[in-house]
């Protein structure tokens, strides 16, 4: 199945998708494999963990433009990719994040936003993730814990997978929830969202350019490496 008019070059952001995608995982698999008792490699693993940290929210980002039908022409391989990002990021389940994405752009930050609440960064945060985190979830990660643990260190596995997760949705939650949704907007903003005032670069590295929210509400068939050329408030 196609959709016409696709709004940007296909090759391009299916280039960047599975980029991101052997990043990702070319990364994880060269961390879990270092030896950590080597004192000297403790210096670096702050560093590490960032570098897991950011490339898991690229796996969310990716996902998060699939379910835009930003990847590729293809439906079934734009959801595809969404299917594969979302389960590579602790078992998402592409199914229920793209209708519960949808409605955050029909009723942004309204009592119908799966991704609104009312009070400060942590009561917000808290219910971002009981609306997103499932049992599936717990036991899927729980379980091949255990079985990767047969072979490689827990330590590792907590370093570069377990602790970049849960960083990675606090990146998430704070730079593409919390700071473009929270407070009051003006009666002239449709999308109830402000935008990220830093420049490209800082847009880049703290979330992907989708700190520049209202561009995206705006303009959501902009892909994520588009939305810095979008810039407007």
């Amino acid at each position: 199945m196609k959709i016409h008019s696709f709004p940007h070059n296909p090759t391009t952001s299916l280039s960047i998708a599975l980029l991101i995608i052997l990043l990702w995982t070319g990364s994880l698999v060269f961390m879990l494999s270092l030896e950590l008792t080597d004192a000297s490699l403790w210096f670096w693993l702050p560093l590490f963990i960032l570098i897991q940290t950011h490339l898991f929210t690229g796996l969310f980002i990716t996902a998060h433009d699939a379910m835009h039908h930003l990847i590729t022409p293809s439906l079934r391989l734009n959801h595809a990719i969404g299917w594969i990002c979302s389960l590579l990021f602790m078992f998402n389940r592409y199914d229920q994040l793209y209708p519960k994405h949808h409605d955050h752009h029909r009723y942004p930050a309204t009592d119908r936003d799966p991704d609104f609440a009312t009070g400060g960064f942590f009561r917000w945060y808290g219910s971002f993730v009981r609306q997103y985190v499932t049992v599936f979830q717990i036991l899927a990660v729980a379980v091949l814990f255990n079985l990767l643990a047969l072979w490689i260190p827990q330590t590792n596995l907590i370093l570069f997978w377990v602790i970049p997760s849960v960083l990675s949705t606090i990146q998430l939650f704070y730079f593409g929830t919390y700071l473009p949704h929270r407070g009051t907007h003006p009666a002239d903003n449709p999308h109830k969202a402000r935008s990220f005032t830093g420049g490209p670069a800082a847009a880049f590295f703290t979330c992907y350019f989708f700190g520049y929210h209202y561009e995206h509400h705006d303009r959501p068939y902009l892909a994520w490496w588009r939305l810095a050329t979008a810039r407007i408030r």
